[in-house]
Parts: structure tokens; sequence; C-alpha cells
């Protein structure tokens, strides 16, 4: 049963509120002012929280930011309410970390609409918040997110709440535990599984997407990489200047490092792949090249549940592109693929590094524009979106206006795409699809 708290002074609001959500098999929790709700929402930890903007003790903003300020109330989605309707006071609660705004009267059929699009578990087979990944449904695909920032690791408390790790994602599907490149949150997810398995055999496999440092900086620092017991097997590209053991073993020499690739105690195989599809298991994997830099491909994961799309580096390709690199047949052919290899995804975790305000001095470098990146997914027919690969010099409050810039876009093109910000340690399912559907 999900959970909702009220939060609002006003008990002729709340009371009829709470009596409807009721009805709707929410269990509903009360309070009367925003310290009484902060309190409540670290005690019980709901799904939604519906606060009112102006209470006595704490009003709206500063229960946004006391919430968002908390990882363990990181799932939760904040749906501000007020009787009156100021385009300012409509950002400030963005800024602070609302998920939506509405304004009072609220027809309860309206609250519905709005509670099913922040919360949209089992709706597209998608989970917002999950169990641990041994109590998921048999037959689902989990994904975790151990490291979502670009470029270089840019921790600390500006990114606290989405996290500074460079790019690492667990995908368990299929009875397989693949790994979405080896950034630095791979010493974090390494830790984790050490501690799960507690001595038993791990067997993974390790994707890389290129050998940028901040794709592969992680891989000296993974701790199952030194129990001999494990297996881990590590594909990818061969790269512009050496291949991808070279690469690998090149950043643990000395002087960079003091161990060597080839002391690492663990069963390692690294294989340099020739052909764009390839299995693991029985998941299908699919690659594309990317506009980036270099050699530097996407995977296409179609698992048992549904098909997940990582596309980590990706320069948007417009006409600013094109104004750039000359209007010759490669761009076109890069957007034609990738237009194909996206296409009907259940997930399209992506490159948003830049603003449109930023991309337009950045053309060139192989980063996408938040703007064309929602625009691509929607064409794609994908259904749910997760902006990646922030830039490091955008802190929580930044990626959050870019997060609500660009489900405005998505509200504008009156698509149904889902958008969401990838985070540390969040984590969503892709819930096993019923016999005869596609």
């Amino acid at each position: 049963m999900k959970t909702i708290l009220l939060i609002d002074d006003d008990e002729m609001c709340r009371k009829p509120a709470a009596e409807c959500l009721r009805r709707d098999d929410w269990r509903v929790i009360e309070a009367a002012d925003g310290e009484q709700g902060i309190e409540l929402a670290v005690k019980h930890r709901p799904d939604v929280i519906l606060c009112d903007l102006l209470m006595p003790r704490g009003n709206g903003y500063h229960v946004c930011r006391a919430v968002r300020s908390h990882m363990d109330l990181r799932h939760t989605k904040i749906i501000v309410v007020t009787g009156r309707d100021f385009a300012s006071d409509r950002t400030s609660a963005e800024e602070a970390g609302a998920d939506d705004y509405l304004v009072k009267p609220i027809e309860y059929e309206h609250l519905q609409n709005v509670l099913a699009r922040v919360m949209p578990a089992g709706r597209n087979g998608l989970n917002d918040r999950v169990p641990e990944t041994a109590d998921a449904p048999e037959g689902a695909t989990c994904v975790r997110f151990w490291g979502v920032r670009g470029s270089i690791p840019s921790p600390g408390p500006a990114t606290a709440f989405f996290g500074g790790n460079t790019s690492c994602i667990e995908v368990r599907a299929d009875g397989q535990l693949i790994i979405l490149d080896a950034g630095s949150g791979l010493r974090a997810m390494g830790n984790a599984l050490a501690a799960e398995y507690d001595g038993e055999p791990i067997d993974a496999t390790l994707l890389i997407s290129h050998t940028h440092w901040d794709h592969i900086q992680g891989f000296p620092f993974f701790a199952p990489a030194y129990n001999a017991r494990n297996r881990l097997r590590v594909l990818g590209y061969e790269g512009a200047a050496a291949g991808l053991g070279a690469t690998l073993a090149g950043q643990m020499e000395s002087p960079y490092f003091p161990i060597a690739l080839k002391e690492m105690p663990g069963n390692i195989v690294i294989e340099e792949l020739k052909a764009m599809e390839f299995n693991i298991g029985p998941v299908r994997v699919e690659a594309c090249f990317s506009n980036h830099p270099g050699v530097c491909v996407g995977y296409r994961l179609h698992t048992s549940a549904g098909s997940i799309v990582y596309l980590p580096d990706n320069e948007s390709v417009n006409e600013r592109t094109f104004e750039v690199q000359g209007n010759d047949a490669l761009p076109r052919t890069i957007e034609q693929k990738l237009a194909a290899f996206v296409n009907e995804a259940d997930v399209l975790i992506c490159d948003s590094q830049y603003t449109r305000e930023e991309y337009a001095k950045h053309v060139g470098w192989g980063h996408g524009c938040v703007d064309d990146v929602v625009r691509f997914a929607i064409r794609g027919n994908v259904k749910r979106l997760y902006l990646f690969h922030y830039d490091p010099s955008h802190d929580d409050r930044f990626v959050s206006g870019m997060l609500m810039h660009a489900r405005a876009l998505v509200q504008e093109a009156g698509s149904a795409l889902r958008v969401e910000a990838a985070r540390e340690s969040d984590q969503f399912t892709l819930a096993p699809r019923e016999v005869g559907t596609v």
C-alpha cells in the first residue's frame, strides 16, 4: 500500500482529501504544520507528500528543502498546494524540490491524475520505489544508479542529493549481473556487492561505453576484482589510441597506481568486441556508436521484462551541430542510427549535460542538450527518460531546475514520456511482462 503524507493547517481542506485517498487504498498520514510534517516524513518515509505552501511552523518551501536534504526521503515525491497562483511561487517551489504544484480548489479527479503522474507504479511496468533486489518480483529487471556525474567526480554538500560520482549503473536481469561503465561509482558498488555476497563467488559482466577516464577510473578500486573466487568479464570496443586491455592496464601502471592490473587476483577476462550485437546469458545486447569524440558506444539491453538503453555520452544532432560540423551525410547517418537504436525503449538513460544556453557554447564537445534529448526521446516513443551525465559544475538545485524544464517540455508536447533525473543509490524495476504481451 502506498503512503501519502498530507501537511495542511486547514483541517477543512485536509480531512476531505484524506477520506477520498483512503477510499483509493492510500495509507494516509496527517500533519497540521510544517515541523510536524517533516518529523512524520522522516518517521514514515511516505511515497508522496501533499504539502500546503503557507503554514505556521514551517512553510512549504521549508518542507521541500528539508525533505530533499534527507537521504532516506530521496524517493519521496512532493506536491505543493496553494490558494494563489504566482509564477514566482511556482518557480521557488520547483527550485526547493517540489515535483508538482497545484492551485486550490482542486478537483479530486485532477489530484488522482497528478498522483498517477508523479508516482507511476504499475504504469509501463515501472516502479519508482522498489525493495532490495533479492525481494524483487521473479523475472523483474532491477536497475540501480551508482554514479551519474560526467567528466570528473564532484563530491560535496552541493551535489549530495543527486550524487557526485561518475558513470556506473548496476543491472540485474534474467540471472545476470551487468555493470554499465566503471566510473568512480564502481567503488561503492563493489563494496556493496562484497557485503551482499559475503564470500560467495560473484560473476559479473562489465560493459565499457568508452575509455575516457570518467568511465574507467573506478576500475582499480572495484573490491570484487581482488578476490580470486570472483569472475569479471570486461567487454568494450577498441579505443582510438590503444586497445581496451592496454587502456585499463595503463591507468594502473606505476607511478599512477600501486597495483598493476595483472596483479589483481580476481578472475578477470577482458574482451574487445567486434560485433555490434551479442548476448550476456539470455540478455541480448545491441551496441550503437554515438556522436562523441573517439570510439564510444551506447548499449541496449533486451531483458525478459523490457529494454533499457544506456547512452551516457552523446551530442544531440541538430541544426546547430550542422552549422559547426558541416552539413555532410555523417551526422545525419548517426542521427538515423541512434533514432532506430532507442525506438520504443522502456527506459532511456541519456547524456543530458547542458542546458540550451550552455550547449550553444559547447557545440562539438560530444555532450547532450536537455531540450534536444527530451525531443529525441519523444520522437522515439520512449516510455521513460532518465537525465544523466551531469556537468560537474551543476549543483543539486541546478539539476532539479533542468528536470523541471524537461518535464515542462514534455507537457508542452502533449507526450506521455516520463522524465526523471538519475540519482546515486536510486533504483527502479521493470516488472515481468505477462505472457502474450509485447
